[in-house]
């Protein structure tokens, strides 16, 4: 595991879905695990404290709702920002997701890898190189006055 790079834990069951999504957020410099049902997304959100979390709401064996209820209710996962990432977007159940404590709730629909490796940046600032340094912005050039003409 490389040091100081951010993690985020994508818990997501469709296999073309996840890679996907992995392969846009790993290209943009973030390390990414993936879990295929909710007990191993619980499983290892625990165990790695991931920076941020992506989780579909309909999984095998605990859906997202269960796993986003555990995890605010663990003094050790409370703090990791979930964002929901779902095809179901029916009004009751995004104020649900909401009320639990996700940060976001983004259909996949509208929701391309681009779109959620900025709303990851959003909430965790620009992953980190792989020797644990984050891009430092580069000033612009400054702008020369203009010689005014002497008529």
């Amino acid at each position: 595991m490389a040091v100081g790079i951010m993690h985020i834990l994508l818990v997501e069951d469709d296999p073309t879905v996840s890679d996907m999504y992995k392969l846009k957020l790993e290209m943009d410099g973030y390390r990414v695990s993936v879990a295929a049902d909710g007990e191993e997304g619980l499983r290892v959100a625990r165990d790695q404290k991931p920076h941020l979390i992506f989780l579909d709401v309909r999984l095998p064996k605990m859906d997202g709702m269960t796993v986003l209820e555990a995890l605010r209710g663990d003094d050790q996962t409370r703090h990791i920002p979930v964002l929901i990432l779902s095809n179901y977007g029916e009004p009751p159940l995004i104020e649900r997701g909401l009320r639990l404590g996700a940060r976001e709730y983004l259909l996949k629909s509208q929701t391309t890898p681009a779109g959620a490796s900025a709303r990851a940046r959003s909430w965790t600032g620009p992953p980190q190189d792989r020797n644990g340094r984050r891009p430092q912005a580069v000033p612009a050039k400054a702008k020369r006055p203009r010689k005014r003409d002497s008529a």
